[in-house]
């Protein structure tokens, strides 16, 4: 898949803020190492700060596996991580069943924004793909 610039360096690196609790890895599609960053303090602030070097290179790594489009990564990254328990995210992705869902239960008792976190890129690049066509 070519290049594309899904994700901003720039919000990759106010989440970095907050990257000993994973929220960058997230953001970059990196799941596994978020939850990690998220239980251990960053690696107990060590990859914390090696991260602070890494984001160009995990922004680059974004722009080749995600699918850009008409549904902007760094909005629905924005209402997912203050709005998210309202389901505002998936409001802006047209997941309206979901969305009223999630305003009525807390995202899913914040479960369903756990799943969010996890997942997100992958839906936004799902949603880009068939709206391309």
């Amino acid at each position: 898949m070519a290049y594309s610039d899904t994700h901003s360096k720039v919000i990759g690196y106010l989440l970095w803020i907050f990257g000993f609790m994973g929220a960058h890895r997230f953001y970059y599609g990196k799941p596994w190492t978020g939850t990690l960053w998220f239980f251990t303090l960053g690696l107990l602030f060590i990859g914390w700060i090696v991260d602070l070097f890494l984001i160009p290179k995990m922004d680059r790594e974004a722009g080749h596996r995600f699918r850009s489009g008409p549904i902007n990564f760094n909005l629905t990254w924005v209402l997912l991580t203050f709005l998210g328990i309202f389901g505002a995210h998936r409001l802006y992705m047209g997941k309206w069943i979901t969305a009223i869902l999630y305003f009525f239960t807390g995202g899913l008792l914040l479960l369903g924004v756990l799943y969010d976190y996890w997942t997100l890129n992958e839906q936004i690049s799902e949603k880009n793909m068939q709206r391309s066509w």
